[in-house]
């Protein structure tokens, strides 16, 4: 028989021993499985059967032995020190600062101001445990703080130690499922309008194909321009050395095929850099400014005097 300690966030209230007892949680809850520490922080019933943990609401779930993981993400707003040890070892003052700490469980701190990165954090994958002293109260003056999270790596031994001083706010949300973000205006994009578009590198231009493969990678575009020469097209959003030199791989390997020689080249990109731009009219190759917004056929709106 295996028993379970399960507590709300302010401590341990109960111990369930009872194999294929159904406990209905009601409350935000923490539970603790053998020796190690399982961080759920959502409300949800359990079944305990043998060495096996269920849950009755599909969000969570663990097999035995192994970390609930979060459902649900938690910001905390806290006066908070930390002390970050293993392969680098550094600390925060303590200083009010935001907590984020992910379904995953990895957890990051933030500070109002600065750079937009978390001033440290911890990845997942990582087990959380809040550590509630017996003396603790909410008063900011008092040396005890109010409550500890003790962060820890499962891959090395990483340890995250957040001293939490006084919380402002702890709130948990449900955020769902996140479609991802969509780019718009990457290299493919690109690619696809040029295409689709291909008399912009001059009239009478015909598209042999996209993703033209060569032994050393596909070129972007391959096409054929009004005199019947055809034309290697590299595209970048930002075009620098790197890619007039890929470009120039791919004419010189290009150029060795008979049945197509003489290839030309043309860097195309959004913005090519003074070195590039030089570096590529000395190979002898044609560069090409993209205005992604007019190729989609949408208006430019930045201000032109003409």
């Amino acid at each position: 028989m295996h028993a379970v300690d399960w507590g709300v966030w302010t401590g341990v209230v109960g111990v369930v021993e009872d194999v294929g007892d159904c406990v209905d949680l009601g409350a935000e809850c923490r539970i603790f499985w053998g020796s190690g520490i399982a961080g759920c922080h959502c409300r949800v019933g359990l079944r305990v059967t043998g060495t096996r943990i269920t849950w009755t609401d599909s969000v969570c779930g663990c097999d035995g032995g192994g970390a609930v993981r979060l459902s649900d993400v938690r910001i905390i707003v806290a006066d908070c020190s930390a002390q970050y040890s293993g392969r680098l070892n550094a600390s925060l003052p303590l200083a009010k600062r935001v907590l984020l700490v992910k379904a995953d469980n990895s957890v990051l701190i933030f500070s109002e101001l600065g750079s937009y990165k978390p001033l440290n954090w911890m990845a997942a994958p990582c087990t959380i445990r809040q550590i509630d002293p017996p003396d603790a109260d909410d008063d900011p003056d008092t040396p005890v703080p109010e409550r500890v999270l003790r962060v820890c790596a499962e891959k090395s031994d990483d340890v995250l130690e957040i001293t939490l001083q006084h919380v402002y706010a702890d709130d948990t949300y449900d955020l769902g499922e996140d479609p991802g973000l969509v780019k718009d205006g990457v290299e493919d994009h690109l690619q696809r309008y040029l295409a689709e578009q291909i008399e912009l590198i001059g009239e009478g231009a015909k598209l042999v194909r996209r993703e033209y493969p060569t032994a050393i990678g596909p070129v972007d575009i391959m096409a054929v321009d009004g005199d019947g020469t055809h034309v290697a097209i590299e595209i970048k959003r930002h075009g620098g050395i790197d890619g007039v030199e890929q470009l120039t791989r791919y004419c010189k390997l290009l150029n060795r095929d008979p049945l197509i020689a003489p290839v030309r080249g043309i860097f195309a990109a959004q913005t090519i850099t003074p070195q590039a731009r030089t570096l590529a009219h000395e190979r002898g190759f044609e560069c090409m400014i993209l205005d992604y917004d007019d190729m989609k056929g949408q208006e430019d709106g930045t201000l032109r005097l003409f």
